[in-house]
């Protein structure tokens, strides 16, 4: 039977089935899917546009930061008058020199729906190598301009701080330079008066500044040429120095009486690092000027003008002695008041010890001073090998020939042979002969020429020390064995590698001569060479009991010698005792009345080339107490004779 029509009536809420329900929400979850559709796809277009002007925002900050870089008004910024933006930062970093920064962009704030967000600038001024940067931030408020992003420029975009009319200024502070010290941490190398001289070019008309030039190089006694060259080369406004005086300098008064008379010619005050004499230890500690262009150019940290080590230790310990300089870069208001905004401070040098004393230093150039050719006194305290004294004449045109002169020792040798002979089983007492000449393989030795005619014949190794006789110990040698001399100089510590901190040579000795080299080797003649530290070392071990390693930076790292079996105590014992016979009984007597304890000595007359009679060096070593000394001279025409003067007023002044 067919259900009526009205039966067939959709139902109401009130009496829908179960079955009805789904459907009813399917429709309504479908209609809220699209709106939710609808709003997601709006909000994607949202994130993206907010994305995109986020990388706008950052585009424009990569570009603020590479114009800064370069200094530039940054092209993306708006400024009503750029050429004259533009010359106002260059005026803002005139004082800045060279340095500009390195510029990142940091954060970028671009808020919802926004139009306007920052850009934040991270900022790096690298104002000294090595130390961290000058670091800060800077915030650019930047809008919505079209379809790109800009902002307005502003000096604080660069440096937040700079207030208005104010400009930078960068500036490097020098440090003070280590002193150089000496024995017992006295100074050596300091700040010391002195007096520049040059022609300030401000002051005298270009067309008359060569001659200016001409007659003062010629007052103060500068190569002429070079100079005027560089007086007329020079600025309108420059101070082209010829020379730097002492203000305690001999010659200062007469260049005082003469700059008035020359135009453009100025005086001026000043102060350098100095020792206390011009050529106190010049060769050795060397000397300190404005940085060359090469210096420059090694080292990053030099820059024009600063003061340098130029040669010896003032070169090669130029960092510790220079220190490290610093920096300010402040804020320069119209009226030239200042603020700091950022500072480094210079890092003062550390001083440089040294063994050096000024007493024997001086006493040492002073004995020298008359020394026409190439010469040297070397001094030792033995106890600690501390090396008091490195001077050398100025007859060696500026060379160190106290510590690289290499020279045969002639007869202050002896002490070397006179150990091996002991080591091969010989005493001072043991009987050699002395006869006027010997000859070797054909050759013939002989001794000095004022040897004394009566001393030859029969004597004991401590009379051949005494009167220093050739033909004894040639004469011996066949009782030593093959090495031995060279052994007995590296006991004595002649021929070790020399470790002073400048260059430096020491001794070379044949390891196993035979036939005429053995003969002159055992004289110190022939092959043997020696440096007058060499010889102070030799006598240094002889005085000390053990091999002395001689020392010139005490805090230096110093390599113990190597090579042979040190002296020993007895045998430098043997040694001084005969040692000391030449001072009493032999050819040094000029020395026994110096007041202090018992001196011991060695002439040595060495001789050299081809001609007839050969040519001569003069030698003399000699100790006392604590002290040991070497003296030579070149060509000097005998030891006792020449160099044993020398030996005797330094001992004098020495102990004054």
């Amino acid at each position: 039977m067919r259900t009526p029509r009205a039966a067939r009536r959709s139902p109401t809420r009130e009496n829908a089935s179960v079955t009805d329900l789904p459907r009813r929400r399917a429709r309504s979850l479908t209609g809220a899917a699209v709106v939710l559709a609808l709003l997601l796809a709006m909000g994607g277009w949202w994130w993206t546009q907010r994305d995109d002007d986020t990388d706008a925002a950052r585009a424009l900050g990569a570009q603020i930061a590479a114009d800064l870089a370069e200094g530039t008004v940054p092209a993306g910024l708006q400024v009503a008058d750029r050429p004259a933006a533009q010359e106002d930062l260059d005026t803002v970093l005139a004082g800045m020199g060279r340095l500009r920064p390195s510029v990142t962009v940091g954060a970028v704030e671009v808020p919802e729906g926004g139009d306007t967000g920052t850009v934040q600038l991270d900022l790096a001024w690298t104002v000294h190598e090595g130390k961290e940067p000058w670091r800060y931030s800077s915030t650019v408020p930047v809008r919505r301009s079209g379809e790109s992003w800009t902002g307005d420029w502003a000096p604080t975009v660069l440096v937040p701080e700079l207030a208005e009319g104010e400009v930078l200024r960068a500036t490097r502070t020098t440090p003070e330079r280590g002193e150089v010290l000496g024995d017992d941490g006295e100074t050596i190398v300091t700040r010391r008066p002195v007096v520049r001289v040059g022609i300030d070019r401000g002051q005298v008309p270009a067309a008359q500044a060569g001659r200016s030039a001409r007659r003062l190089a010629e007052a103060v006694d500068v190569t002429v040429a070079p100079f005027v060259t560089a007086v007329e080369s020079a600025g309108d406004k420059a101070f082209v120095e010829a020379i730097v005086l002492r203000a305690d300098a001999k010659e200062l008064e007469q260049v005082r009486r003469a700059v008035p008379g020359i135009a453009g010619a100025r005086l001026v005050d000043g102060s350098m690092d100095l020792p206390p004499s011009s050529g106190f230890a010049a060769a050795v500690l060397g000397r300190v000027g404005p940085a060359t262009a090469e210096i420059i150019a090694a080292d990053p940290q030099v820059r024009e003008g600063d003061v340098v080590g130029l040669s010896g230790l003032q070169a090669k310990h130029d960092k510790q002695l220079r220190g490290i300089s610093g920096f300010v870069v402040e804020a320069v208001a119209e009226d030239g008041t200042a603020r700091d905004l950022h500072r480094l401070d210079a890092v003062d040098g550390k001083p440089l010890r040294t063994t050096l004393s000024s007493n024997h230093q001086t006493a040492a150039e002073d004995v020298l001073a008359d020394v026409p050719k190439a010469g040297a006194v070397v001094a030792i305290r033995p106890s600690d090998g501390h090396v008091l004294a490195l001077a050398s004449a100025k007859g060696g045109s500026g060379q160190s020939t106290a510590t690289l002169g290499q020279y045969a020792p002639g007869s202050t040798f002896k002490p070397v042979t006179a150990l091996a002979q002991l080591r091969a089983g010989a005493t001072p007492q043991t009987t050699l002969q002395c006869p006027p000449t010997i000859t070797v393989d054909g050759r013939e030795f002989k001794n000095y020429d004022d040897f004394p005619s009566g001393r030859t014949g029969a004597m004991t190794l401590k009379d051949a020390i005494a009167t220093s006789c050739n033909t004894a110990f040639i004469g011996a040698r066949d009782r030593l064995p093959a090495d031995g001399i060279s052994s007995a100089a590296a006991a004595l510590g002649m021929t070790q590698t020399p470790t002073l901190g400048v260059p430096a040579a020491m001794g070379q000795v044949p390891a196993r001569p035979t036939g005429t080299d053995l003969a002159a080797t055992s004289i110190g003649q022939g092959k043997v060479v020696a440096t007058p530290l060499s010889m102070a070392t030799v006598m240094a071990s002889i005085v000390a009991g053990e091999r002395v390693t001689p020392v010139l930076l005490p805090d230096a790292t110093q390599a113990p010698a190597k090579g042979g079996t040190p002296i020993t105590a007895g045998e430098a014992g043997q040694l001084r005792e005969m040692m000391r016979a030449v001072v009493t009984d032999g050819s040094a007597t000029f020395l026994g009345d110096n007041p202090g304890g018992p001196v011991i000595a060695k002439t040595g007359t060495a001789e050299y080339g081809s001609a007839t009679p050969p040519r001569t060096h003069a030698w003399m070593f000699v100790a006392q107490d604590d002290l040991a000394v070497a003296v030579f001279v070149e060509d000097g025409s005998g030891g006792a004779k020449v160099a044993g003067p020398i030996a005797d007023r330094y001992l004098g002044l020495v102990r004054r």
